[in-house]
């Protein structure tokens, strides 16, 4: 089988974000993941052909009252996995970064026949959230989660012992816990049906994504704009260079 590099588009996003501030943030940004405790994970993995919706519950000390615990319950949705071209993984990576990541991405880019990315994300759904503050110690608070999560036999619900701030980072590491350990599923099942394999020199996924835009394009004069976009988001314009002049003169 090919090698696979498993990585995530938004994971090296907050990477470079939080290299570019201030020192007292990047502590918060550690100190947060350092203190949050992963006490249930969902037992499926990640699906590889769809979304995946994860419940969890935070459960946090509020730092300024005694005996005062804030429950954040909400949703996240866990992308399926991408495969995408290095020349993509450099335009996420490079940014922020040092010599070494350099040398990587070249490497990456020599090998790119043998060499497949991964990209995972996630995204917040803000409908399905809602917190509250109890007045119990945060220990009983997390009793009363687990024995309400055991009664709902929810596959897919996660607890967590965070901090209240910043507790939007103690999901990024939720999020990272459930793509290492869904990851060699996900490349077992891409490989099953051939979508690690690369169609005009392009991976399965792009090539299949250039496809489907420029069958919409075809239809729709509106839609070649956005093809370039696509294009030019996969670095790819030049490959298709004159099949989308050829659509533009029509």
């Amino acid at each position: 089988m090919h090698g696979v590099v498993v990585t995530s588009f938004q994971f090296c996003a907050l990477l470079v974000y939080y290299a570019r501030m201030s020192s007292e943030r990047e502590l918060d940004f550690h100190y947060a993941v350092a203190n949050t405790e992963l006490i249930e994970l969902p037992t499926g993995h990640l699906e590889t052909f769809g979304n995946t919706l994860v419940n969890y519950v935070l459960a946090s000390e509020l730092m300024d009252e005694v005996d005062k615990t804030r429950v954040r319950t909400g949703r996240m949705q866990l992308l399926r996995p991408q495969i995408i071209t290095p020349s993509d993984y450099s335009k996420m990576l490079l940014e922020g970064f040092g010599e070494e990541a350099q040398k990587y991405i070249e490497w990456l880019e020599k090998h790119e026949k043998d060499v497949h990315i991964l990209r995972y994300g996630y995204t917040l759904k803000q409908e399905a959230f809602s917190e509250e503050i109890i007045s119990s110690p945060l220990e009983e608070v997390l009793d009363r989660v687990k024995k309400e999560a055991k009664e709902r036999k929810d596959a897919f619900r996660a607890i967590l012992k965070g901090v209240d701030s910043p507790w939007d980072v103690c999901l990024i590491k939720l999020f990272w816990t459930m793509v290492r350990r869904s990851a060699h599923k996900n490349i077992m099942d891409l490989a099953e049906k051939n979508m690690l394999e690369r169609k005009e020199g392009l991976p399965y996924d792009v090539y299949k994504e250039v496809e489907k835009a420029f069958d919409a394009a075809k239809k729709d004069p509106d839609l070649i704009k956005p093809l370039g976009a696509l294009l030019q988001k996969h670095n790819v314009f030049k490959i298709y260079e004159d099949r989308f002049f050829s659509l533009m003169g029509h």
